[in-house]
């Protein structure tokens, strides 16, 4: 009884320990969909206007739009250093101690029309740089809520360009 209890036990254990509480991977389609928007306009450049007035509203600044391709790139800096994890990790590693210190959110908007509508995708990746200025890890944001707050942003400003409301 002992001996079956204690297998009981262990395999409980081992099951707990391996459960993983992370959401499945999303596929790229669906990563596709929830980065994509359709706006009911054809004028490429209001649309492209809009995306660099979103990215502004959201504290990026843009470095780059070619309107010729309808691309548009900007880049948002994030100071995410902890002081209680600085401290502890100069205790325990000294002078080889290593913490996130900064977060770049890197993002990338592709603007084109197709008929009477206009496709826009946007990208946003993260880095978080630690306090020796090296990348400790890069991800792709699949945070549906932060495109749709994107999106949300570029729907109000084509809104209010054709109403020329300022």
């Amino acid at each position: 009884m002992k001996k079956t209890t204690l297998l009981g036990v262990a395999l409980l254990l081992s099951a707990c320990a391996t459960h993983n509480n992370k959401a499945p991977m999303k596929t790229q389609l669906q990563v596709r969909e929830f980065q994509t928007r359709s706006f009911d306009t054809g004028k490429t450049n209001e649309v492209l206007s809009a995306v660099v007035e979103a990215f502004q509203d959201q504290g990026f600044m843009v470095k780059n739009v070619v309107p010729e391709v309808g691309l548009v790139s900007a880049v948002r800096d994030v100071d995410v250093e902890n002081s209680n994890e600085a401290f502890m990790q100069q205790f325990f590693f000294g002078p080889h101690a290593r913490w996130g210190k900064t977060s770049t959110i890197e993002a990338t908007a592709n603007v084109k029309t197709q008929g009477h509508k206009t496709k826009v995708r946007a990208t946003f990746q993260e880095k978080v740089m630690n306090n020796m200025g090296n990348v400790d890890q890069v991800s792709t944001i699949e945070d549906q809520r932060f495109y749709q707050d994107f999106f949300d942003k570029v729907g109000k400003s084509i809104f209010i360009e054709g109403q020329k409301v300022y």
